[in-house]
């Protein structure tokens, strides 16, 4: 699997009222009942309803690279223990071999989107090659159970107008980023966390789900984004920015 993103280019062009009180013992019940209920609501959300509620804006958190048996099981455990949601932006050579994950992602209520076949320079290839990388994935992902994407991230956050153009056909938006969390370059924890709380409502960050330090970074990334009303959001096909879910 490749695994090192190479020349990445900065910011880019890459949320009842009662007539009568209710006896105690029945209002409690009813509490009881709505809490069982909202958590059945949020099972394979990985939504935190107290973190809904607190919602002041929306921010983008993204995955490059995946899915593989190796790290993404490790990555959407930790993603729902911490109330996060996140775009996995999925290889189609990946999601082909590995469609389980692929299902496992939408199960813990993340989105899945096009990060081509083979993660080519897309920029140096002919229109026909980087349609087939494209379509390709596409398919690959929907044979898997994860839909069809309406997000495209091109690798190393490469295009140009034929990229632009091709992904269009498909019914892409191509997503690139506001914060790279530098993962790909060995970036520690800490850096990984302080990049995080560059984020502001609407932005998209950057990372990948074979980072053993993006991993040990969700709690803490968690934790940040609720110490500034922030949660994590869908990427609109619109607009190309964090909205809630």
């Amino acid at each position: 699997m490749k695994r090192v993103e190479r020349a990445k280019r900065g910011k880019a062009v890459k949320r009842v009222s009662r007539r009568r009180a209710a006896p105690r013992s029945l209002a409690l019940g009813l509490a009881v009942a709505a809490t069982a209920a909202a958590g059945t609501a949020t099972v394979g959300t990985g939504a935190t309803p107290a973190h809904a509620a607190a919602c002041t804006g929306y921010v983008a958190l993204t995955f490059d690279d995946g899915p593989s048996t190796t790290h993404t099981p490790a990555l959407l455990n930790a993603l729902r223990q911490n109330g996060l949601r996140a775009t996995m932006f999925n290889q189609g050579q990946y999601a082909a071999a590995y469609p389980a994950q692929v299902r496992a992602q939408v199960g813990a209520g993340m989105w899945v989107g096009n990060h081509s076949y083979t993660h080519p320079h897309l920029t140096q290839l002919g229109q026909a090659q980087i349609d087939s990388e494209i379509s390709r994935t596409q398919q690959a992902i929907a044979n898997a159970g994860g839909g069809t994407p309406n997000l495209f991230r091109p690798p190393y956050g490469e295009t140009n107008t034929t990229v632009r153009t091709v992904a269009a056909k498909y019914g892409l938006t191509q997503v690139i980023w506001d914060v790279d969390s530098q993962d790909w370059n060995g970036a520690s924890t800490d850096a990984i966390v302080r990049a995080a709380a560059r984020l502001t409502n609407g932005q998209i960050m950057l990372m990948h789900e074979w980072s053993a330090n993006t991993l040990a970074a969700i709690p803490r990334i968690a934790q940040t984004l609720a110490s500034k009303g922030l949660c994590s959001g869908r990427i609109s096909p619109q607009t190309g920015r964090a909205v809630a879910p």
